[in-house]
């Protein structure tokens, strides 16, 4: 892969200017910096999603596969089975239905010219079914989707039937069963058990291909990756460093300290021959031309000062209650649901508890067992098909939706608030401590990064006013930095929450009180060895 001049921007903020870069084929490189530095926007350049303001990024002939953070709607709600919709990841089907149109053909071609023209289609052809190992591919899957833990009754599922996690577990294997040539991963992680992770660890570690991978999970590129594309914020960037990630977070604190140190060195300098120049400026004779020959010394260390980047800005986060709520905030009673007539069994089953006033609240399970759908059920996007949800009174709720579906991505970010009743200035004050300044608010919400998403949604919440927070896994996509500013504001909240969350080191410094276990509604005091297990089994991300 090779980056020739390239350059990226949206309205007035360049992410990046004139970057060249060579990386040779092959190579497993994690793709690192901070939210909204324009790693996502990286991946869509070179899938063609979006185009660069100049410059090219050159693939040669290599075929391109990538996995998004947040799957695209025409894909997750696609009515095949998931077996089915594995095993279009090779195109084997499509091309034995053309190699025997062309042997019929053939078979009825008289012409000796156009019989020489079909047999070389079928060599074509051909060829393309051996390198999709057509013989052995469906081996080569069924070995995916036990590395996977992809179960057999979810292989008999829709895909439109299947968590939001689920989901994307199963593009994951899709593509690692399409055998592209270059491997794009935007969080992978996220939706893998340890078991499953292992495996990928070690199926990417002998890919024959190169893997580009964007991910907060330093553990897995630590393993998996041998060099590093740092995206430089400050200085519109981009450094490719070998090494992993901790190699690189070594090699660039070295490098910022020589160029602090060099700073400091110049500046001495700096200051050493103004003096001079100034104390000698009206002499005249040998001192003359020394104060000429410091002024030639000033102007060539000016014109190589080296400009140091300013720092970049972190959010600050304050979220107040407008009111105090009742004493019993939620009850939760019997409570029973599943999506279809026709599902065996309820996703949620029986389920009672309540909250009191001021408690934090944690709800932790597998992937798929619910976890989501029981915060939707609470804040009315579903209803219970028995049993009840009851509010109580002065409640009021604040919602943080784990893909960040409250927001309105056709809209901009400033037209998001628009149900907010507070002045213009006021709110360009708030979305500026969420690090959205000047002509950012007038950015798209659909183009923005996951990671810039979560800090508008968290914007929203933080002018809600609510007594009662609802957070679905709300340390999603953002950067070590973010998660922990945020675990410090909810950490002070006066009011109660409810949290679906599997991050260890966020949970266990909110003050939780007790912990849900799903599916089998069982309540305990919280205890951190609960979030760390399934941590282990989950992802930072949940599903239903």
């Amino acid at each position: 892969m090779q980056l020739i001049n390239l350059s990226m921007s949206f309205g007035d903020e360049e992410l990046f200017e004139n970057v060249n870069l060579q990386i040779s084929d092959n190579e497993k490189v994690g793709v690192v910096g901070v939210n909204g530095a324009g790693k996502t926007t990286f991946f869509k350049l070179i899938m063609g999603i979006e185009e660069a303001d100049s410059g090219k990024i050159v693939l040669g002939n290599n075929r391109v596969s990538w996995l998004p953070q947040v799957l695209d709607d025409s894909v997750s709600s696609l009515d095949i089975s998931v077996f089915d919709f594995l095993l279009s990841g090779r195109p084997i089907e499509r091309l034995n239905r053309e190699l025997q149109d062309n042997y019929e053909k053939l078979s009825l071609e008289k012409d000796e010219n156009k019989q020489k023209k079909i047999f070389k289609i079928i060599d074509n052809l051909q060829k393309k079914l051996d390198y999709w190992d057509c013989y052995t591919a469906e081996n080569v899957l069924l070995k995916i989707i036990d590395g996977m833990n992809i179960d057999d009754s979810m292989l008999e599922k829709k895909l439109s039937e299947l968590s939001g996690g689920q989901k994307s577990k199963v593009a994951f294997a899709r593509l690692l069963y399409s055998k592209p040539e270059i491997i794009l991963l935007d969080e992978p992680t996220n939706h893998l058990d340890k078991d499953t992770k292992d495996y990928v660890i070690n199926y990417l570690k002998n890919y024959k291909g190169s893997v580009f991978v964007i991910s907060h999970d330093t553990d897995f590129l630590n393993k998996v990756t041998c060099m590093t594309l740092f995206l430089d914020k400050r200085r519109k960037t981009f450094e490719l460093y070998n090494g992993n990630y901790d190699r690189f977070k070594e090699l660039y604190a070295q490098q910022e300290k020589n160029i602090q140190l060099q700073v400091e060195r110049t500046q001495k300098e700096e200051e050493k021959l103004k003096s001079f120049i100034d104390k000698y400026a009206n002499s005249s004779g040998k001192r003359k031309k020394m104060v000429q020959d410091r002024e030639k010394k000033l102007e060539k260390l000016l014109k190589n000062k080296i400009d140091v980047s300013p720092a970049l800005k972190t959010a600050k986060i304050d979220i107040t209650i407008n009111r105090e709520s009742t004493t019993i905030p939620l009850k939760v009673q019997n409570v029973s649901f599943k999506y279809n007539d026709y599902d065996k069994k309820n996703i949620i089953n029986n389920l009672s508890f309540n909250l009191l006033k001021g408690e934090k609240f944690l709800i932790v399970g597998k992937n798929g067992v619910g976890k989501s759908t029981l915060l939707k059920l609470i804040v009315g996007e579903l209803k219970p098909n028995s049993g009840e949800i009851v509010i109580g009174n002065k409640t009021d709720i604040g919602y943080y939706a784990q893909e960040h579906e409250l927001l309105d991505n056709n809209k901009s970010i400033i037209d998001n608030f628009a149900e907010v009743n507070i002045s213009q200035s006021k709110l360009r004050s708030v979305l500026g401590r969420f690090l959205f300044s000047g002509d950012d608010v007038f950015k798209k919400v659909g183009i923005l990064s996951p990671g810039e998403r979560s800090r508008v949604a968290l914007a929203k919440l933080s002018l809600s006013g609510a007594n009662f927070l609802i957070l679905d896994e709300p340390t999603n996509h953002l950067d070590p930095e973010t998660q922990t500013i945020i675990a410090d504001t909810f950490k002070n909240f006066p009011g109660t929450m409810l949290v679906v969350s599997h991050n260890p080191e966020f949970v266990d410094n909110l003050g939780i009180e007790r912990t849900l276990i799903l599916p089998d509604g069982i309540i305990s005091y919280y205890d951190r060895s609960l979030p760390e297990y399934f941590y282990k089994l989950n992802t930072k991300h949940s599903s239903k």
